[in-house]
């Protein structure tokens, strides 16, 4: 089943980068938890695996993050400063800096992001209101971010509610992070733009199905151009 009309794309954004798309995921009636220990040792090893590849790869043979460095540059982001949040942790892996459990939907999400080489975001549903958009940050955009630091989204992509940004594939905001108290969420996936529009429902309808086997609850999905 397909949620529609939840996410919108700004104007500017389809204009700089017209391949933009994003997948958008609706979870209810989920269990977050600290994650199963299959899940800690299946993404351990994961990381461990990709650090011996990236010994002898260098990050530009990954397609994603050539695409979304490109992207970046497109919106006018500077790719080396403010790193897509995927090609960040490819960066933390390829130093042997694993990445900590923080619970199961967060360890999902980054799990998905190393698979898939794109950025993801999870966000809380219930700290949210009204429609999302996804757009280039302005100089009133400012948020404390689970970096601890109150970050101005100035000229990032951003996306935002009724009450203003809350996350971004640099860093995401702490008003709509994920806890264990999270029933409903929202998955924000930042597909490759040059993905056809069979590979991305492929890709999303994946993503839906591998975190209800986990969090349990139902799911529903679209992809937005």
């Amino acid at each position: 089943m397909e949620a529609m009309g939840q996410l919108t794309i700004s104007e500017e954004i389809m204009r700089r980068v017209p391949q933009f798309k994003i997948g958008v995921i609706t979870y209810n009636s989920i269990v977050v938890s600290d994650s199963p220990q299959m899940l800690k040792g299946r993404f351990r090893l994961y990381q461990e695996e990709m650090a011996i590849q990236l010994e002898s790869n260098d990050l530009i043979s990954y397609t994603g993050i050539v695409e979304w460095r490109k992207a970046f540059k497109s919106l006018g982001i500077d790719p080396g400063r403010y790193r897509p949040s995927s090609e960040a942790l490819f960066r933390r892996v390829k130093k042997n800096d694993f990445l900590p459990s923080v619970n199961s939907a967060v360890d999902v999400n980054n799990f998905l992001s190393l698979r898939h080489q794109i950025p993801f975001g999870i966000y809380d549903l219930n700290q949210l209101s009204g429609s999302i958009t996804i757009r280039v940050g302005t100089s009133e955009d400012k948020y404390l971010g689970i970096n601890g630091r109150v970050n101005n989204m100035e000229g990032k992509l951003l996306s935002a509610d009724d009450q203003g940004a809350f996350g971004s594939p640099i860093v995401d905001s702490k008003r709509s992070i994920i806890t264990e108290k999270t029933t409903s969420a929202v998955h924000i996936v930042y597909l490759q733009p040059t993905m056809n529009e069979s590979e991305c429902r492929q890709l999303v309808q994946s993503v839906g199905n591998m975190f209800t086997q986990i969090h349990g609850g139902n799911f529903q999905f679209s992809i937005v151009t």
